[in-house]
């Protein structure tokens, strides 16, 4: 039997909780709902507890709006839909990456190809993990390129290219030489494809380096140049062990 997509639902109205979880159960039964919860604090615990791969988000709660969640995480392992009575916030929605922004009451056709979107985006990792555990198995070695999309266009880019890796909430962007790459992977993605490069350099939550192309680093606002006049930022978490590789 196929394993059901573990969810969770964050709504700031018990009501609307209580709706969309029946929903789920009479409609969805590909969906299973591990948790409810009332608010965005509320909700970061519960994701860390339950982990799960799904979050069905409102927008407007109390002190956070829904979409403001990727802020709370490194790395976002899990996908978004939004359930919202309102319909100005759907730009805000896709910025950070949801898979669908539904509108209350729900639709129950609409509810179907949101769960449906978000099965076909959780094959579609598990199959590019799978190559990717596929592709360290067979070389051992850093790779030499790396395969970047912008507008259904794949380009080649040589490692040694990349100047920097910014995180921008569920997307990152690909600092190279020649241009930049807008993705929808996180910074961890990128982490583990570098992992074996001493080269690059996770400095911050928010930015992987290449220390080749690194220009100057000033220790008193933490910030470090890079060429093409790309500025990284230095977490005082990551100062010991980054001026430990300098000296190296």
């Amino acid at each position: 039997m196929e394993a059901k997509i573990k969810a969770i639902i964050v709504d700031d109205e018990e009501s609307a909780r209580d709706v969309l979880e029946n929903l789920l159960l009479r409609f969805c039964p590909e969906v299973t709902v591990a948790g409810k919860c009332s608010n965005v604090s509320s909700a970061v615990t519960l994701i860390k507890t339950v982990e799960p791969q799904l979050v069905f988000l409102d927008i407007e709660m109390p002190n956070y709006a829904g979409y403001e969640i990727v802020n709370f995480f490194d790395d976002i392992n899990f996908k978004m839909v939004f359930v919202t009575a309102y319909d100005n916030y759907a730009v805000r929605a896709f910025e950070v990456a949801a898979v669908d922004y539904l509108l209350k009451p729900v639709n129950i056709e609409r509810l179907k190809e949101a769960v449906r979107r978000v099965g076909e985006e959780l094959s579609k990792d598990n199959w590019q993990s799978r190559m990717s555990v596929l592709g360290q198995s067979l070389q051992s070695k850093t790779p030499e390129k790396i395969v970047l999309t912008d507008k259904g266009m794949q380009y080649v880019v040589n490692i040694e290219d990349v100047v920097a890796i910014e995180a921008q909430e569920a997307y990152c962007l690909i600092h190279t030489v020649q241009r930049e790459f807008l993705m929808s992977k996180n910074l961890k993605h990128f982490e583990l494809i570098l992992d074996n490069n001493p080269k690059f350099v996770r400095v911050h939550k928010s930015w992987l380096i290449n220390l080749d192309h690194m220009v100057s680093y000033s220790k008193s606002d933490f910030n470090i140049v890079m060429s093409k006049g790309i500025i990284a930022k230095l977490s005082k978490y990551k100062k010991a062990e980054f001026e430990a590789i300098l000296i190296a």
